[in-house]
């Protein structure tokens, strides 16, 4: 996920013979290949064993880290000097407006000190690259309690580690709203970031980003498609933005959601404030280029045939480290 201010600092039937001796609510086992050239074209198949899912229908995070998952507990940056990052803020409930279906909520809260700001992180293993990558999220403009104002980012991104300053190596995707503005913008935005590379400190960014005003909050379903040297973003089946082959993954990433405050946007107030965000499934397809449709059809084909967690998608040849954090 975008750490700074850009400005600134399916095929239904075809799946489901493919996934049911593939997928449970466990991962599958372990499959090895070579990376991928990562502007290599991918295609459109009418069948795609090696794809990624997850509805969150778990009960506990214990149970969730069975699939891989890992809630961020490293320290430091983004957001509030000194604040915690733990696997407090993520919790399961049951969906309101669709009996029967879970969704996994990010808590985060701040009364505007460092030891009493609680940011929420989980990732899943390095090991993604081109493809559709996709996710349907609840965005919320206002805390759930406590004063509003403060500059919370909501996300669904994908990042791999930054090895030395000015990588140029370093891969990272993101779709980022702001629910009360920042980064040069005075209200509610959405931004769609993809990064050719970074240094921390002093700061300095290689980026392409777009942005549109105006409030995103409720449900959306986010589709990122990589592919053919273009990185292609879309909201509810719209295109959003389009970036350039230069700023192309070229390091296998993990998948990632988080929740967090930017230092420079808390309001002046000591009384503690509550935001959440919702996500209710994610989905990836490593070697398909969808569109919003396909994806959501392959989604609803998943869970007509009750497939809660699926991971088909090889681990890179050795395995990489999926750390959790920036």
């Amino acid at each position: 996920m975008n750490y700074f201010s850009p400005t600134h600092g399916i095929f239904a039937a075809a799946f489901g013979a493919v996934l049911l001796s593939a997928c449970s609510q466990k991962p599958a086992p372990e499959q090895k290949e070579k990376p991928q050239d990562p502007a290599a074209e991918v295609t459109s198949p009418a069948a795609d064993s090696k794809i990624f899912f997850d509805d969150f229908s778990y009960q506990s995070l214990s149970e969730m880290a069975e699939n891989q998952w890992k809630a961020r507990t490293e320290t430091g940056h983004p957001g509030v000097a000194g604040a915690r990052w733990s696997g407090d803020g993520i919790s399961f409930l049951q969906d309101s407006e669709a009996p029967g279906n879970t969704l996994l909520r990010m808590t985060s809260s701040t009364d505007g000190s460092g030891e009493n700001t609680q940011h929420t992180q989980f990732c899943h293993q390095r090991k993604y690259l081109s493809g559709t990558y996709a996710a349907r999220v609840f965005f919320r403009d206002e805390p759930i309690s406590g004063p509003d104002g403060d500059q919370i980012i909501e996300t669904f991104y994908t990042i791999s580690p930054l090895k030395a300053d000015m990588d140029p190596d370093y891969s990272e995707m993101d779709f980022e709203y702001l629910a009360n503005g920042g980064w040069g913008e005075p209200d509610n935005a959405l931004f769609a970031t993809s990064w050719e590379t970074f240094k921390l400190d002093p700061f300095v960014q290689d980026n392409e980003s777009s942005t549109r005003p105006g409030s995103f909050a409720g449900w959306h379903t986010l589709v990122l498609q990589a592919g053919e040297g273009k990185l292609r973003y879309f909201v509810d089946g719209e295109q959003f933005a389009e970036h350039s082959e230069r700023v192309f993954p070229e390091e296998p990433m993990s998948i990632n959601f988080n929740l967090w405050f930017t230092a420079e946007g808390l309001v002046d107030s000591t009384e503690n404030r509550v935001y959440q965000q919702d996500i209710d499934w994610v989905y990836h397809s490593a070697s398909q280029i969808l569109s919003t449709e396909e994806v959501t059809s392959a989604v609803d084909a998943l869970r007509a045939d009750q497939v809660a967690f699926a991971d088909t998608v090889p681990d890179w040849e050795p395995k990489l480290e999926s750390p959790c954090g920036l």
